[in-house]
């Protein structure tokens, strides 16, 4: 089967057909380094590499670009903000992030292009842009992309351009000939980083760090450009203006948007204050809980964090795990005809359906539970291996520290116990049986007497 996937630019499903045949060039726009990484973060990082994973899975050569922003107004004012140099800012939350991300299992990329890496590339860029009548020298001494003179714009965000607006890292200046106009260059000013330029001297805008560093690293026309939901307007568009009005060809033939991960009612956003970095959270939740719990969903949906689901995602890997005990943790291949594994790949084939192949892991379990098979066994803990899962010894994830789960365990099973005494006392039988059940997979017995339900572990 091809692998098809959404493409925000056509707003429809489509096959992915590389521009050199079994050769897929992905580029995502990857951290602004001036903090630590979030759960949102994690999100898209973990969708894209779940992407990657499936590709090669499939046969297919990747060539996985993730650049890093390592200048940008929020690092000069968070280096202002702590009295550090920039430069060991960025080194420091780029340390911290490689450390985040790989106990998360997330891949790292074939190449990771910083932005101070490709100054030259990106004066060459506006330099291009400027002949084309594309940019021009504001009376303010920054650069500007002239909008309206590129007549393509708006076409990723499907807004006219009068129902556009700047967006966050737009500051709306009175030299810009038009609002919408966005800046290339930015004219050097006291205590910031400054390279020279033919415009003078100054440092780039945020956008074109990635038309410039995708160009360099994998070609003028790119078959996958990925990012997150924030970044179709105004970054993705911006970065088409650039890239295509510079060189006349397509950036990229289809475009990924990742949905957000909420907290209550609103994204996961540093500025809104509602983060939980990814750091905080492993010393909270085991690091498999967390991937599995973001890898249960489709990547284009938004998605809630809760307690609640973080605790029901340990539960399902506590019955996938628990399905694995007692047979060898040998590497073993995936069997591609068999049935769940047909079924798999269908799912991934149809823009990477993860949902529906984590079904397919628990009816794997099930059948391992009823067969004792040990085929079957070796069978689920391949594919959970294609999503990046179930590679831990079983014993080593069911017997670690509760506290770092989710709930802590006492917490959790006592508001299960008071559940289930609620529902025997509304003779709702049925309940009261799917919570014992429940805390059993999880190795919670439960002792009914005449003081109540007390618990222990197996």
């Amino acid at each position: 089967m091809a692998v098809r996937l959404y493409n925000t630019l056509t707003r429809q499903i489509q096959e992915l057909t590389p521009v050199e045949s079994g050769h897929v060039r992905m580029y995502v726009c990857g951290m602004t380094t001036y903090d630590l990484c979030h759960l949102g973060h994690a999100r898209l990082m973990l969708a894209f590499d779940v992407v990657q994973r499936w590709l090669r899975t499939r046969g297919l050569r990747v060539t996985y670009v993730r650049n890093i922003t390592d200048v940008d107004d929020k690092i000069i004012r968070r280096a202002l903000e702590t009295g550090e140099e920039i430069s060991a800012l960025t080194e420091r939350n780029i340390r911290a992030m490689h450390e985040d991300l790989d106990a998360l299992g997330i891949e790292r990329p074939d190449i990771e292009p910083r932005a101070t890496q490709y100054i030259a590339q990106m004066l060459d860029l506006i330099g291009v842009l400027e002949r084309r009548g594309l940019a021009y020298l504001a009376d303010d001494g920054d650069v500007d992309f002239a909008v309206r003179k590129f007549p393509g714009y708006g076409k990723l965000s499907g807004k006219s351009l009068d129902e556009l607006r700047a967006g966050e890292r737009i500051e709306v200046r009175q030299a810009k000939r038009d609002p919408l106009d966005f800046v290339l260059w930015k004219h050097a000013k006291p205590d910031e980083p400054q390279w020279p330029s033919a415009w003078g001297p100054g440092r780039p805008g945020w956008h074109i760090e990635c038309s410039a560093m995708a160009a360099a690293t994998l070609g003028r026309t790119i078959d996958i450009h990925g990012g997150g939901p924030d970044l179709v307007f105004p970054h993705h568009e911006n970065e088409i203006a650039q890239s295509e009005g510079a060189y006349g060809v397509p950036l990229a033939n289809i475009w990924m948007h990742c949905g957000a991960l909420r907290m209550g009612e609103d994204k996961m956003s540093k500025s809104l204050g509602n983060v939980l970095t990814i750091r905080d959270a492993l010393q909270r939740y085991q690091a498999e809980v967390l991937r599995f719990f973001l890898v249960r969903s489709h990547y284009r949906g938004q998605m809630s964090f809760t307690e609640d689901l973080l605790a029901d995602a340990r539960s399902g890997l506590v019955r996938l795990y628990t399905a694995l005990r007692g047979f060898d943790r040998g590497p073993v291949a995936v069997d591609w005809n068999g049935v769940n594994a047909l079924r798999f790949a269908a799912a991934m084939d149809e823009d990477f359906n993860t949902a529906a192949a984590v079904a397919e892991l628990f009816d794997l379990a099930g059948e391992v539970n009823r067969s004792k098979s040990g085929a079957a066994a070796a069978q689920l803990r391949a594919l959970g291996g294609v999503l990046g899962l179930l590679q831990q010894e079983p014993e080593a994830f069911l017997q670690a520290d509760p506290a770092r789960s989710t709930l802590a365990v006492a917490e959790r099973v006592e508001q299960l116990v008071a559940r289930r005494t609620t529902a025997k006392q509304a003779r709702n039988f049925a309940e009261a049986d799917r919570i014992r059940a429940l805390l059993a997979e999880e190795g919670i017995l439960l002792e009914d007497g005449p003081g109540g339900t007390t618990w222990r572990r197996k």
